[in-house]
């Protein structure tokens, strides 16, 4: 049997990193089998599902490299095959017509709060009802659960991540499965499709595990063979609070704005409650090749954004050059910064250097400004404490004799010295203010380096700007 995983987001807002987690962990377990992985948008909740919120966590999945095996199944274009099943199991007797009024189940709810017990919905007297007697309501249908000896008796769920799990039949009452408005409800439609879908495995968060005490109802009233479920604890912010936006950025693509790869953020998600001896840095092939679902732990993982800003170098510094020069380029173009294709090249001469520093794209781009600047920029407070009068007095004569230099940049490390011990000076004294006036900053990449990428025409017009001031 080919193994077949889902991913089945509401499309009522982004896709957040919980939700990434679980599609990347049905992803994994689907290639780890070589199956299938697909993606069912449960869009059923009208007023709230919106195409902008489907198309969303359409672009995230790809973003993320998890685009489905298959088109993405509407679950909403599938309710008529919903409500077919559930009169289905009303003409087997398995569910039944319940008539009560809104009013009817609010009084039983207020019954239950005031006597201070569980309320559980009690259908008898409408089994076995005659037409005739039937109020003239709309009905809605109701499965029932496990009766007579059942009762007694218990569910269990054999979960991959969980263990054995167990819930007494006595704790079931009979679920709605299609209401008086003819729209079923998400425990049913989600068995219906999982069903429909060929779904062997279900892989999802455990806040849904007391969900499936209940799907089984329908599982086992169709006489359908049961998925293997695994239920993966969610992802708690730093205080061990379920994860929200007061913990910081939780949407896929919120952090893909702030610079995260998205190879990092794959890696950090599945290292949150998994992991593979002391591995840290894991790549996709490797992932699949080691992935198993009885690894993940039950304890509720703690988001740390400081250790995936850590994954996040690791990754930038393996990435390749030219597509991180892509990435600051259409940065810059977002934050209005205008360039030619002189100033491309300048920043792609410096990637391997600025690349070693940076952890994030954003500090990539940051760091790489002074490359795209016209003419020297202008140093901020610190830096500009350093052009003292005998400084700029320094760059001065520097200026001149850089017109001499070999500019290849192994040369201009060596000239740079060489210089230094001329005038002798530490090279730090010489490195500095030319930092400055080239970069407008203390913190740059190897000044040789800067040099090199700025070519000598751009460099010596920086530096006697600097000495002028």
């Amino acid at each position: 049997m080919s193994v077949r995983t889902r991913f089945a987001p509401s499309p009522t807002g982004y896709l957040h990193i919980g939700g990434a987690r679980t599609a990347l962990l049905n992803f994994l377990f689907a290639r780890r089998h070589k199956g299938q992985y697909l993606l069912r948008i449960e869009d059923t909740d009208k007023a709230r599902s919106t195409p902008e919120a489907v198309q969303q966590i359409l672009d995230s999945l790809e973003w993320l490299g998890l685009s489905p095996d298959e088109p993405p199944v509407m679950q909403s274009a599938r309710e008529a095959r919903h409500a077919e099943v559930a009169r289905e199991l009303l003409a087997k007797g398995a569910a039944y017509l319940a008539y009560d009024t809104p009013e009817e189940l609010a009084a039983m709810r207020a019954a239950a709060e005031a006597e201070k017990r569980p309320f559980k919905y009690d259908g008898s007297r409408w089994i076995g009802m005659e037409p005739g007697q039937a109020p003239s309501v709309a009905p809605a249908i109701r499965i029932r659960a496990p009766q007579g000896e059942e009762r007694g008796g218990e569910t269990v769920v054999h979960d991959l991540v969980q263990g054995e799990v167990r819930v007494a039949h006595i704790e079931l009452d009979d679920m709605i499965i299609l209401r008086s408005d003819g729209t079923p409800t998400y425990l049913h439609a989600v068995v219906v499709d999982d069903h429909d879908m060929a779904i062997t495995h279900i892989i999802r968060g455990d806040d849904h595990l007391t969900n499936t005490f209940r799907q089984c109802m329908v599982y086992d009233a169709m006489g359908w063979r049961r998925p293997a479920f695994a239920h993966v604890p969610l992802i708690h912010g730093a205080d061990g609070a379920k994860l929200s936006k007061r913990h910081g950025a939780v949407g896929a693509l919120d952090l893909s704005e702030m610079g995260i790869l998205p190879e990092a953020l794959c890696n950090y998600l599945l290292r949150l409650g998994w992991g593979h001896g002391d591995t840290e840095i894991i790549g996709r092939e490797d992932a699949i090749a080691i992935f198993d679902i009885a690894d993940v732990g039950r304890a509720a993982a703690r988001m740390d954004y400081k250790k995936l800003e850590h994954f996040n170098a690791v990754w930038l510094r393996a990435a390749d050059d030219d597509r991180l020069l892509r990435e600051v380029m259409g940065r810059f173009a977002k934050r209005g910064i205008d360039f030619g294709t002189e100033a491309a090249a300048r920043v792609r001469t410096l990637m391997p250097d600025l690349k070693e520093r940076a952890r994030t794209l954003d500090d990539l781009a940051n760091a790489a400004v002074f490359a795209v600047a016209e003419g020297a920029p202008l140093p901020d407070a610190k830096a500009a404490a350093l052009l003292t009068e005998e400084a700029k007095a320094l760059l001065a004569n520097l200026a001149e004799f850089l017109g001499d230099a070999p500019w290849e940049r192994a040369d201009l490390e060596h000239w740079l010295r060489d210089y230094a011990d001329v005038k002798g000076i530490k090279l730090g004294a010489v490195a500095q203010p030319l930092r400055v006036a080239l970069t407008g900053s203390t913190q740059s990449p190897p000044i040789d380096a800067v040099l090199f990428a700025l070519g000598r025409a751009e460099a010596v017009a920086r530096i006697l700007a600097a000495a002028a001031r």
